[in-house]
């Protein structure tokens, strides 16, 4: 939460830091060695801590009430587009190999550091915060330079409040179905010999119908930014998490349970299973991640405005916290317990996500009404 300081105060300066912190660990694999790997990993986890809090407060000073549901959107697809490209480059390159030469891993460790380069290029041509205006938000916390203990006391109290830590069960779902989808989930995949040769090689195609359908919920909910605006966030979280339950349920049939924990023969439900239903989980997995995310910046850009760098941060905090826990446990249980800890989890967020959206609104109806009834006096 130290990161909420830093851009609280002095955001813009910290641009350079968080991308070098990813190109020294893409750099670091064209050099390949255990200690720099990990040392790069660290430094890469700090820079992750800055960038994911800036961008977020960032996407919140450019945005205000009827525009944060469309940015939110178009931020999510940009973002996810590296995700469809990436995977889609890895797949044509290491189609045919069984291991990756050095000159494979050269030229896709140039490319992404490339990409890398030209992001801190953008980066360093963004307007400074200092210049947007600055208030207060609806919890009446203003928004003033703090020292680090004074900005995490702050971001502690924020934490406390009854909005945040009904927030916060959300923030957990979507870190454990992060963990899943990234990690859980392609593996189980490539595992399960039954799909046949092809198994290994639906490991990319994971990412890439992954990243489609990401992209494709960034695009529809910026395309539809005013009208979400206009009916809320809650329909979106929900329709998010009945599409997850789809996917959770065909995931269910069509992987056998012990596929997290290495090859395996042995099929569930689908027997043998089927590749095109695999394929169609990674992409209901991504569009309803898209859902959960774009509405969560949505919330936080907007009735966190004020605070934003502290709200992302306790975000990424929880999110974090969740992913490595879920990575942790992923190693121990089977995948039906994984998805019934996802499906559990689910029903918690979206339910917490949704009194929050409620409360919003109840708040926003008497403020109206009450403005309304002065509007009458006069």
């Amino acid at each position: 939460m130290v990161s909420s300081y830093i851009f609280s105060s002095a955001a813009h300066k910290f641009h350079l830091l968080e991308i070098s912190s990813i190109c020294f660990f893409i750099v670091t694999f064209l050099w390949p060695q255990t200690f720099l790997l990990y040392l790069a990993s660290g430094i890469l986890g700090c820079g992750a801590a800055l960038i994911w809090t800036g961008q977020g407060m960032y996407l919140s000073k450019c945005s205000d009430e009827t525009t944060i549901s469309r940015n939110s959107g178009i931020f999510w697809a940009l973002l996810q587009m590296s995700m469809f490209c990436g995977n889609l480059l890895v797949f044509f390159l290491f189609q045919g190999k069984t291991h990756i030469d050095e000159s494979t891993r050269t030229l896709i460790f140039s490319i992404l550091g490339g990409v890398a380069v030209i992001g801190i290029v953008f980066l360093l041509t963004l307007k400074n915060t200092s210049t947007f205006n600055v208030g207060a938000d609806e919890d009446g916390i203003p928004e003033i330079k703090q020292s680090p203990k004074q900005a995490f006391v702050g971001a502690m109290r924020l934490f406390m409040t009854k909005k945040m830590l009904l927030l916060s069960v959300s923030f957990v779902y979507t870190g454990l179905a992060l963990s899943f989808f990234s990690g859980v989930y392609g593996a189980s995949i490539g595992f399960t010999n039954a799909i046949g040769s092809s198994a290994k090689q639906l490991v990319g195609l994971n990412g890439v119908f992954l990243g489609v359908g990401e992209v494709l919920g960034g695009v529809a909910f910026g395309l539809l930014g005013k009208r979400s605006a206009k009916w809320g966030r809650d329909p979106i979280v929900i329709t998010g998490f009945i599409i997850h339950i789809i996917s959770y349920f065909l995931v269910f049939m069509n992987l056998p349970d012990v596929a997290v924990f290495g090859d395996t023969d042995e099929v569930a439900y689908f027997n043998p299973p089927i590749p095109s239903v695999a394929m169609l989980c990674s992409f209901l997995l991504g569009l309803g991640d898209a859902c959960f995310n774009t509405q969560i910046y949505s919330m936080l850009g907007g009735v966190f405005a004020k605070n934003s760098a502290e709200a992302f941060s306790i975000f990424k905090f929880s999110q974090s916290v969740a992913t490595a826990l879920s990575f942790v446990y992923s190693t121990h249980f089977g995948l039906r317990v994984q998805l019934v800890i996802l499906l559990v989890s689910g029903i918690l967020g979206t339910m917490s996500f949704c009194l929050v959206e409620w409360s919003v609104k109840r708040s926003r109806a008497l403020i109206s009404n009450d403005c309304e009834t002065v509007d009458n006096k006069k």
